[in-house]
């Protein structure tokens, strides 16, 4: 099943909305809980760069996913500060953008080729983004092992 040009047109308004960022690191385990406290069985999981989710993942795989995000946020981005993650609100989120750390170009900032992110959290079905970069093998691995 295809987005409908309405579908497509509103999820592209909304990823490209407004965003605040969870600058650091306690900023992003509030919007984890927020997520776990929220948690429901409407969320698509989208990685950049595979086709995008026809369905929204159960509460257990969301829940599987945010724990490991994290994991691998916290091993790969040696920084004092989060800075990667972006909710259209961090309070009542209904799209997210996480930013792969080893795939950061100009993610904050202004660009005129801004990189994607490497995982979309939203409410809304996604749709393909056009993806400008290679996905390294390693990355498709590592989702393939969630939800392949």
């Amino acid at each position: 099943m295809k987005p409908q040009s309405g579908e497509l047109s509103s999820y592209m308004t909304a990823f490209r909305g407004s965003f605040t960022s969870a600058l650091r690191w306690h900023h992003l385990d509030a919007l984890w809980q927020t997520l776990r406290d929220q948690s429901s069985d409407d969320w698509f999981v989208y990685a950049v760069g595979e086709k995008p989710p026809q369905a929204p993942v159960s509460q257990e795989q969301l829940l599987t996913f945010i724990g490991e995000v994290d994991e691998l946020l916290h091993r790969e981005h040696d920084e004092d500060y989060c800075g990667i993650v972006y909710a259209d609100d961090l309070k009542q989120p209904t799209l997210i953008k996480i930013y792969d750390p080893n795939n950061l170009g100009v993610s904050c900032g202004y660009s005129d080729n801004p990189p994607l992110p490497g995982w979309v959290l939203s409410k809304l079905q996604p749709v393909d983004l056009e993806v400008h970069q290679v996905v390294p093998a390693n990355r498709r691995r590592w989702w393939q092992r969630l939800f392949g």
